[in-house]
């Protein structure tokens, strides 16, 4: 797990955000270090902690795929740091938001999350503004063009997202 953002005033994160997909090292740390530099860009690094898993343990502690990580890096997105890990039930508790990149993945995190929490639980899909794509599809056996499908459907998410969070760390958000 990726350490919160350092925060001089010793405050924490006001705002927890998980992406999931199945092995973590496509998908979901695609849309992580997209919507951490989103977040940089806005000026809210101290208050919104972002963060990957999968549902699945094939990948754990292992990087990025190597092509993410290239077709991240010529759009201007390191995901070097990050390491796989899997979706645990504990996520749904620290997470304020939990993002399933597709419906598979979703039916996966709904087995796991705790009742309580299954308000958390969300598609990533839904926060697209320009595409009509229900899932970010997994470019993993595919081409170069898959991975840039995913580029381009969470970049347009995290827009969508980054004015839900503000939303929500308004006072009644």
């Amino acid at each position: 797990m990726m350490n919160p953002p350092s925060d001089p005033t010793g405050t924490l994160p006001a705002y927890h955000v998980l992406f999931y997909c199945m092995g973590n090292i496509c998908r979901s740390p695609t849309a992580h270090g997209v919507f951490e530099a989103r977040v940089r860009q806005a000026g809210m690094a101290a208050q919104v902690r972002v963060d990957s898993a999968g549902t699945h343990g094939y990948h754990v502690g292992a990087p990025p795929d190597a092509r993410s990580q290239a077709h991240a890096l010529r759009r201007g997105y390191d995901l070097s740091g990050q390491r796989a890990r899997q979706l645990t039930a504990g996520d749904f508790e620290r997470f304020d938001l939990v993002l399933a990149m597709d419906w598979d993945n979703l039916a996966l995190g709904e087995q796991l999350c705790p009742p309580e929490h299954r308000r958390k639980l969300r598609r990533f899909a839904e926060f697209f503004q320009r595409f009509e794509h229900t899932v970010v599809p997994d470019p993993y056996t595919g081409g170069p063009a898959g991975f840039e499908l995913v580029l381009d459907l969470v970049e347009d998410g995290s827009e969508g997202l980054l004015r839900h969070v503000r939303q929500q760390l308004q006072p009644g958000g």
